[in-house]
Formats: structure tokens, sequence, C-alpha cells
């Protein structure tokens, strides 16, 4: 009996349609509200709060400042150490809250609390040439901040010397990516509750990973694990910002602290979603080739800079993919941070590998366009047997399938060479590609229980699903692992109380969390059989997996997209986009297709949409709406369809499948500006987009 593979509807789809799928902020009743008051100044100190007219506001509960918040256990996180101290680390931060019985009356209090500050100045604006710039111990993921092999700055030296060799290309070019803020439907919220007679708090939290918020917070809060308890049982999308606790929990959890047996529930604006929440760091990459005439790479160099913040350090692993994507014997990769007075960095859908690829498949463009040859035959000869950074073979690379594959579909061969010379009526008609590539990763640390009563299995596993169709897939995996029908399987999943399971983030969620559901399964039948007595009850861990040492691990794909841009005012549109993905084994069909296509979406708001505008006078992001902060519509999203490989990956998971949650970001907002350059002659280096960058390209009438 085979499940994975099947075209399944989401389990969880008609509650939701129907409004039954309890979100957090739904949980409880005979709540609290709960209304942050935030620092109007980007540096310095608080020295006075007046919270009379609050605190004699009727139906107000408790005024919380750092004059009478609770202690914190440890402060090492500066990410989470709120109201300790009058010091102030960015323009927003969390400095005080107001609880009352209603949500208006908690809003209308905490406006009337005035804050003195003095004011320190302070420094927002993100530059490459920073006197305070440096290289970090490590960039997210924990890579090694710089890799190098061969000799890779000499050979572009004397690339663009004076004795410059003619038979050699070169790329010398900046590219940069704006700061960005995590947008989901659901924004970020939490109910809180502390029940003093066992001393335990719990918390309703729409976050990635229920037993990261534990581990992150009870050592915060001076608690022991077993005293917290986190629910998600549905999240309203998280994109990365919710794949960790932050600030917002912890004045949460104060207020709960400070009104035992009250639930407290805070919900955060849209407006303050940029602000604490973290978000998507600028980044600067300087990227340097060096090719033959054939197009063979002879070095490649790429230097990523982004922000952090003073409060905790967030280093973007931007160059990363650099290190691995195209075959060079000489090559270089480096990263620099600049801390500034701003909020924490965090996760934003492919952190890194998205901005990173942008610059690098962007220049890979601009090298074929030197060289004159097509862009899907330079990356072909550019393939790299094995990974270049370690040797090691790869477990599945179905790159140059990809990028054939979408040829045939998408119809590349009606590709104009020569940008600019190819007009449908009044539009500039574009065809553009870009490669895309993701890791593959599988957390440790992931357990399923399986019980079997009245014919029916129960599959428990603290998995969270972010909107990404978690219970459907697990269903299938579970299903497909004990040889049963799926309607005799129940899915437990979104507890902390449940066994361990690590972050949906990074798309190894379905990765980590199948490979334990399929241990449990397949140790539950070698010992009970298929047909299990009354009550049969098992545990395990998820086997350890050698062949992910000895091999290299990824996904790949490949991005085409069509670009109309109006002649007259340089309007873009994207009428087809095109993915085709090699992820392994797709579990769900359904849901993968949709998890591409919505990093494809990603992929276009990212290059023609996407901007969060900071005001370095006062330190603050003035775009804090989507009426400011532009995403794309539905009428911005046409023609969009996304295909995988038929690609078991047997060295991946046992169930041959690799993630895919992040890669249809990847590569696709390089896809759009290289096809804006195929419409046009106009090369677009710096997101987003915009109209009056593509003037110079415009016809003359």
């Amino acid at each position: 009996m085979t499940a994975i593979g099947t075209s399944h509807a989401r389990i969880d789809g008609a509650d939701k349609v129907r409004g039954t799928a309890p979100y957090a902020y739904e949980h409880l009743t005979d709540a609290v509200y709960l209304w942050p008051i935030t620092a109007h100044v980007a540096r310095g100190r608080v020295t006075g709060f007046d919270t009379g007219a609050a605190e004699s506001t009727p139906g107000v509960l408790l005024v919380l400042t750092h004059e009478n918040a609770p202690r914190l256990a440890d402060t090492s996180n500066g990410d989470l150490t709120i109201l300790q101290s009058p010091e102030i680390a960015y323009r927003g931060q969390l400095i005080g809250a107001v609880v009352a019985e209603s949500p208006e009356t908690a809003r209308a209090a905490a406006a009337a609390v005035t804050v003195t500050y003095d004011r320190d100045d302070h420094d927002t604006e993100f530059r490459v040439d920073h006197p305070a710039s440096y290289r970090p111990d490590q960039v997210n993921g924990g890579f090694e901040p710089t890799s190098l092999d061969g000799d890779p700055d000499r050979v572009l030296d004397e690339a663009t010397g004076g004795s410059a060799d003619p038979g050699v290309v070169t790329i010398d070019e900046w590219y940069s990516t704006p700061e960005e803020h995590n947008n989901p439907m659901e924004p970020h919220t939490v109910v809180a509750t502390w029940q003093p007679g066992d001393s335990t708090l719990t918390l309703y939290d729409s976050t990635q990973s229920t037993q990261g918020v534990v581990s992150s917070l009870a050592p915060v809060l001076g608690l022991e694990p077993e005293q917290m308890r986190v629910v998600a049982p549905h999240v309203g999308g998280g994109f990365g910002s919710k794949g960790s606790p932050h600030s917002h929990d912890v004045l949460a959890a104060f207020a709960a602290m400070s009104l035992p047996g009250r639930p407290v529930k805070f919900a955060v604006t849209r407006q303050q979603m940029f602000v604490y929440v973290g978000h998507r760091s600028p980044t600067r990459s300087r990227i340097r080739l060096a090719a033959d005439r054939n197009g063979h790479l002879t070095a490649l160099i790429h230097e990523a800079h982004t922000h952090s913040a003073h409060a905790k350090e967030f280093a973007e692993q931007a160059a990363v993919t650099s290190r691995t994507m195209y075959a060079a014997e000489n090559r270089r990769t480096d990263h620099h941070v600049v801390p500034l007075d701003v909020p924490v960095p965090f996760w934003m859908r492919a952190p890194g590998e998205a901005p990173g690829m942008f610059a690098g498949e962007v220049a890979m463009d601009e090298l074929a366009h030197a060289i004159g040859i097509d862009p899907i035959e330079l990356r072909v000869r550019n393939e790299p047997p094995a990974d270049p950074e370690t040797g090691n073979p790869w477990s599945s690379r179905r790159l140059l399938d990809c990028l054939r594959e979408g040829a045939d579909r998408f119809g590349w061969d009606r590709r104009s060479a020569e940008p600019g010379s190819r007009r449908d009526g009044r539009h500039l008609v574009g065809l553009g590609v870009a490669s895309s590539t993701y890791p593959h990763m599988v957390q440790p640390g992931n357990e399923a229980s399986i019980t079997h009563r009245s014919g029916r299995y129960s599959v428990r596993i603290a998995a969270t699903d972010i909107g990404t169709g978690a219970w459907t897939t697990l269903l299938l995996i579970a299903a497909d692992a004990l040889g049963v029908p799926t309607d005799v399987v129940d899915i437990e999943i979104g507890d902390s109380a449940l066994p361990s399971a690590t972050v949906a983030g990074g798309s190894s969620g379905t990765s980590s969390w199948g490979s334990a559901i399929v241990t449990a399964a397949h140790q539950f039948r070698a010992r009970f059989g298929d047909d299990p007595p009354e009550g049969a009850e098992l545990s395990a861990e998820a086997a350890d997996n050698p062949d992910l040492e000895k091999f290299t691990v990824a996904s790949f794909g490949a991005h085409f997209v069509e670009v109309r841009v109006d002649v007259d005012t340089g309007e873009i549109r994207i009428p087809r986009m095109l993915g085709v993905f090699s992820i392994g084994r797709a579990i769900n069909p359904r849901t993968v297709r949709s998890q591409l296509i919505g990093g494809m979406t990603f992929g276009i708001s990212m290059a023609l949409h996407e901007e969060s505008v900071r005001d370095h006078r006062f330190g603050h992001v003035v775009t804090q709406d989507l009426a400011e902060y532009h995403i794309p519509v539905h009428a911005d999203i046409v023609d969009v369809d996304a295909i995988c490989l038929d690609d078991r990956d047997e060295h991946a998971t046992p169930m041959g499948s690799r993630g895919a949650g992040e890669i249809g970001i990847v590569g696709s907002a390089a896809a759009v500006v290289n096809a804006i350059h195929n419409a046009t002659g106009v090369r677009v280096r710096d997101l987003p987009a915009h109209l009056d960058d593509l003037l110079v390209g415009l016809p003359d009438q």
C-alpha cells in the first residue's frame, strides 16, 4: 500500500475554511489584553515613566516597565532581553506594556504613558565601507565566514591588469538586495497563562517550533523545561520569522507571571511586525568572475556584506552557495557584517541563499552575455562533477535536467539573443533563466510515538504545520511506513508536550519529522506485526543516516521567466513563469507544488516589489503596512507553474525526499531581472527593480 506520492487533500483544509481551526489568539476565554509601550528613540536610555494616567484608567490591571518587571535569569540573548534596564538598542524596542480588561482600554492607557529619554547619537545606515564592519566568527547556519580554493585574486588581477589575456572574460560588479520584512497572513500572536500552584507557564504561540520556544525561553525566564508548555496546532505562515521566540513572547510571559491565572493575549500589529520580530538584512555582494572564451570559469570571488544589530549578531550567509554551485578551480568567498542600531535581523525564507543566489545568478547571466553564449549553455559548461567545496559525490544533482526540461517546456528557443530586439505591440519582450539550489537539512533529535487502539493508529510528534501542509504530509508518511490506509491514522502535532521535534525551518521539517515517523513505524511493525494488539505503543528516535556525511545532498532547480515591459511607461509584467525542480520524491505533489509556486511568487515580489525603507534620521522603518510595503497581488501573478522531476533520493531520507519549502525563492528574482535585461538591455543589479531604472532602455518612440 503506497501513500507517499499520491495527491492528497489537506486534512486540515475543511476546518480552516470553516474557521474552526484554532490559531494562537483564539485560544482561551476570560482573557486580558496586552498593548506594548515601545521606544521612540533609536539609541539611549529611559529616564522616566509617568504611568499615573494609565494606572488610574478603569479596566487597567497592570503597567509593566523595567522598574517592576520580573528579572530574567539569562540576559545573554539581546533579542530576548527586555525590561531589565533603561537602555535602548533600537527604535521600537519593547520598553513596557499595559494589560487591561479590553484591547481598546490597554491601547488607550498605553498611549497615556509618558516616557522621557536621554538620547544618544544613533547609526542605522548600512554601507560596505562602514568603519565598524567586521568579519564574524560564523555566519547563519554555522558556516565559516570565509573559504578559499586556489588563488582567485591572482587569476582575476592578472585577467584585468595591463597585460591581460584577451582570451579571458571577466565580470566585476556589485549587487544589492534591500532590507525586507516577513509578512505572513497571521502576525505574531501569543496567549500566555501562568499557574502559580504548579508554577507552569503555558503559551499558545504562533511559532514554527513549540519545543524551540521552550528551549529558548525557559532558561531566560529561570524555568525548568517541564515548567513550560507551548501549543501551536495551526500557524498562519511564518517564512522563518517565527522560527524562534522574540521579545514579544517574553513580554507576554512577564504579564502572565504578574497576573497569575489570567490568560494574557498579545497580538503584534501589522505595523509592529516591521520592528521586533526579525527582518532580512540588506545585502551587498561583489561578484568577480573570470572565464575563458568557451565559458569555462577559471576564478570566482563572492564578497558579501550585510548589516547586523548591536543587540545581537546575525550574519546572513549570502556567499555560501557560491562555494558549491559551479566548477571553478580558484574560488574565494567572504562575509562581513556592520553592527547598527536596528532590531535584530533573523530568518526570512531561504536566508543567505535568496540574496546570495540573486547576485550569483545575475553575474552568470552577465558573463554569458559578455562571452556571447546562451545562459543555459554557460551553466552546462560549468557543471561540477562533484561538490567543489568538499569533493564529496552528489547524492543527486539534476540541475542540467531541470534546465533542459524547462527550456523545452517554456519555449526557450524563441528567446532573442540580442537584448531589446523583440517587441510585441507596445511591449518589449524578454526571457530570463536562473538556477536554484537549497541544501538538504535533517535535524537530529526527532522522536515519534505510535499507539494502536480500536483499529486506529495514533502518531504523535511535536512538529508544527505553519501552513505548508505538514498535517497531511506526515499522515502520508505514517500510513506508508505502517502499511495501512490513511483513514485509520490520526496525527497529533503542534504541542511541546509531544515527543521531540525540531523547527519547521530550513526546509528541514518533513525530512526530520518524517524520518522519525518512519523509524518508529518500522520498529512498531517489527515488534507487533501487521495486526498489533490493543494498546500497542512504541516511541523511537530517527535512525542515523551515514549517507549525509558521505554525499553532498541538496535540491536543485531552474527558473524561467517571460517579462513584458511597456515601451511608454516602463511598467513590468510577468505573464509566464516556470520552475522545474529536483527535490527528491514528492510526498504530496499537491502541497509541494503549492510550496514551490509560493516561493516563486516570493521571487517575483523580491524582484519587483519588496523594500523596507528606514528613515535614518529617526531609525525606524516608515513602510510599516501593506499599503506602503509592496507585495504582489493576484493581478501580478498570472501563469506561474512548478513541476518536479521524478527523482527519488535514497541517500537523503528513508522517504526518498528532500526539502522543498524554500528552493522556490532561490534564484527566482535573478530570473526576473535577467528577463528584464533580455527585454530592454538594462541590467538591474539593485533590488527591487524600479520603473525609472528602465528609462534608458525604452525606445524613443
